[in-house]
């Protein structure tokens, strides 16, 4: 059968394949997340820390292993966010909807609370979804 496409289309096309193909094969996949999180402002950042060090480290710990002082008292025990599996499985909106509604908006534990404090700030939601995201690199 003949391809009817346009040559140009026809080359775009297979430079697409072939750009995406070794990612694709040697399961890279593609990227989950956003290109901008150097865009988020230092002092939301160091907000977005302090926010962690304060509602989430006794429970995923300082490193983020999910070990924090509560963890042991948990079941089931909170995510470690190191885990490079875990990173490439899940997308930046769904840490963001983890961080603003808590575990169940997602199906996940009850023990994982909502901040809905923080509603009014998706640059905040996006700064603390960034220092997920550093625990996998």
């Amino acid at each position: 059968m003949h391809d009817t496409r346009p040559r140009a289309r026809r080359w775009r096309t297979r430079l697409v394949l072939w750009t995406l193909a070794p990612a694709l094969l040697l399961g890279g996949g593609l990227p989950l997340r956003a290109a901008a999180d150097d865009a988020i402002p230092p002092a939301t950042m160091t907000e977005a820390e302090n926010i962690y060090r304060s509602r989430c480290i006794s429970c995923h710990g300082p490193g983020g292993k999910g070990d924090g002082a509560a963890a042991a008292a948990l079941n089931p025990k909170p995510r470690d966010m190191t885990d490079a599996a875990w990173q490439k499985s899940v997308t930046d909106a769904h840490i963001e909807q983890i961080i603003q509604d808590g575990g169940p908006a997602v199906g996940k534990s009850m023990m994982m609370p909502a901040n809905p404090d923080l509603k009014s700030r998706p640059e905040l939601i996006k700064a603390l979804r960034a220092v997920v995201r550093k625990f996998g690199s």
